[in-house]
């Protein structure tokens, strides 16, 4: 493993231990040029998924960018991080078993508003807003309603 801060390939693992219910393994790693640590993770890729955006183009599925998007939408939120790596790694694991390597957006996003809403409801609204491209008062009125009529 390269030190990300001298670039040497000199590094060793100072601890390893499973995270996210054993679907990964968190290392430190010590650099041996520079004395810097830092720690890596390493997860099981059953396959590479490619999302198919609304606009047609295809892009590769990023587990780093659905992990930022789900914080942004749980910031300052009383939300304790590991909840919020279960909830992605749970997403991950249910794309990686469809079986197919091509994943529509809308079923990527589905699958985060519908964990959102399990998790806070605050941050479900906070996501949908982005990802239903809120641009009035109005939108979030009719998404409330509909909310709050579906819970009743």
């Amino acid at each position: 493993m390269r030190c990300p801060f001298c670039a040497s390939e000199d590094t060793q693992v100072k601890d390893s231990r499973p995270t996210e219910d054993g679907a990964a393994i968190r290392r430190r790693r010590l650099c041996s040029s520079c004395d810097a640590r830092f720690t890596t993770f390493e997860r099981v890729q059953l396959r590479e998924l490619v999302i198919l955006k609304r606009s047609g183009k295809k892009a590769p599925f990023d587990r780093d960018k659905l992990m930022r998007s789900i914080s942004i939408a749980v910031r300052k939120r009383n939300i304790d991080p590991d909840r919020v790596e279960t909830m992605v790694s749970g997403i991950v694991r249910r794309l990686e078993a469809r079986g197919e390597t091509e994943i529509e957006s809308s079923v990527l996003g589905g699958m985060v508003m519908q964990g959102l809403q399990e998790l806070d409801e605050v941050a479900f609204v906070r996501y949908a807003s982005v990802y239903n491209k809120f641009s009035r008062v109005e939108d979030f009125e009719k998404f409330l309603s509909r909310m709050a009529s579906s819970t009743e």
